[in-house]
């Protein structure tokens, strides 16, 4: 009875084993880089080293953070704070906070990309806007707020060109992408852009803008001087984000109800098929984010705490890195330098 009792229990954890291993592949390393996650339902930011797969650090943030954005350097992160109207500013390598910058009288911050000129753009969604944060100045090193108003309802995420020239912003609950003028500060036109536009992107060669309507299960394609619409492409269901990788050849989206991506070739603007991650809406499948060399991307599935890990030359899923809870933003970088793990 006991030899068979060992045995069944065996039988068993081997059979877990298999199960667990079906679902989450075994960790392959990759080269020395720093994955970043806001972790929304703890109000902290994770560290993960990619060489590894391991977190190496979780840090305080201000609440409710959202998106992640690397400094031109590598060197620094910056995330907001949704609930608290601010951005943090993390050193990456000594991984700990060393500025805090308010966004008042903006509020709600919510999409951020940090420019190689040193400026940051956060959209800042309670008061419809984006905020428009200078690079420190003088002996103090003090920062200088500017804002532009977009006008519309629920401004939420944001996007620049690569000239630095124009921010496009998707506002969810007006249907629309404001173009907003960053040499003259002002807005210079809205486009509607379906029932509720969320995720955007733009192409590297700084051509075209992609819009994922969530609602509509749609991409829509503009011309980022134009303003034409040149396209209106059939998603999977609620496309909550998209991504263009870094040779500007394949759009993905990130379709929260299939918990699956989508792929389009850019050039002919038609479907490539898709990729299934989780395969169910539990997975609360959100951001998504590519690697420098745009051979991996990385999934941020919200509702099950970890984030998946995707080989875009082979098409499918390598395996899943453990975070804090609700992890949702994401930033990745090459600069390491860091101390051991806590």
């Amino acid at each position: 009875m006991k030899r068979f009792a060992i045995a069944l229990i065996s039988a068993c954890l081997l059979a877990y084993g298999n199960a667990s291993a079906e679902q989450s592949p075994p960790y392959k390393h990759h080269p020395a880089e720093i994955l970043l996650v806001g972790n929304k339902g703890e109000d902290s930011l994770s560290f993960i080293d990619l060489k590894t797969g391991r977190e190496v650090a979780r840090r305080d943030t201000g609440k409710n953070p959202h998106e992640v954005a690397i400094s031109p350097n590598g060197r620094l992160a910056a995330i907001v704070s949704y609930g608290a109207e601010h951005i943090d500013i993390f050193d990456i390598a000594a991984r700990e906070k060393i500025e805090t910058i308010a966004l008042t009288p903006n509020k709600s911050p919510h999409g951020i990309v940090w420019l190689d000129d040193g400026r940051i753009i956060a959209s800042t969604e309670g008061s419809d806007s984006i905020a428009i944060v200078s690079p420190p100045k003088g002996e103090s090193q003090t920062r200088e707020i500017s804002q532009i108003s977009t006008g519309q309802k629920g401004s939420h995420m944001v996007v620049v060109t690569p000239d630095k020239s124009r921010a496009f912003v998707s506002n969810m609950q007006s249907g629309t992408v404001s173009v907003l003028d960053l040499n003259n500060n002002r807005k210079i036109t809205d486009l509607p852009a379906g029932t509720e536009p969320e995720g955007l992107a733009i192409t590297p060669d700084g051509k075209t803008i992609w819009v994922a309507d969530r609602r509509g299960d749609s991409l829509r394609i503009f011309d980022t001087r134009t303003f034409e619409e040149l396209a209106i492409l059939k998603t999977g269901k609620f496309p909550i984000r998209v991504a263009i990788s870094p040779d500007g050849r394949t759009a993905v989206t990130s379709n929260y109800a299939d918990g699956a991506l989508g792929l389009f070739d850019v050039e002919t603007r038609k479907s490539k098929g898709g990729i299934t991650i989780s395969g169910t809406v539990k997975a609360g499948q959100v951001t998504i984010l590519f690697s420098p060399d745009g051979k991996r991307l990385y999934a941020a599935e919200t509702g099950l705490n970890r984030i998946a890990e995707i080989d875009m030359v082979e098409g499918e899923l390598i395996g899943r890195l453990a975070g804090g809870a609700n992890g949702d933003g994401l930033g990745i970088t090459g600069f390491v330098g860091a101390p051991e793990a806590d």
